[in-house]
């Protein structure tokens, strides 16, 4: 075999090898952005839940101090009505 046959056919190898490599390279690098994006949507959720959650505290806290509130007003009524002689 001479020089020019050994490069045809280094060629004609090479090139299915360097096709499976950039196929297999594309893959894993497709893999790899699918789970970045896995990871950053898990990440978002889980920031809007706790923000929700957060909130629901928030709400909870506000809705038991106007029902502290008002059981306090209502006493104080029934106070006031008994002292004006009447029943509450």
């Amino acid at each position: 075999m001479d020089a020019a046959m050994v490069t045809a056919l280094a060629a004609l190898l090479g090139a299915p090898v360097a096709a499976a490599a950039a196929v297999y390279g594309s893959r894993a690098q497709n893999r790899a952005a699918r789970e970045g994006h896995v990871i950053t949507g898990y990440d978002s959720l889980t920031a809007k839940l706790a923000a929700e959650r957060d909130k629901a505290e928030a709400d909870q806290a506000a809705a038991e101090a106007k029902a502290a509130a008002l059981e306090l007003e209502v006493a104080r009524l029934r106070l006031l009505v008994t002292q004006l002689g009447g029943t509450p």
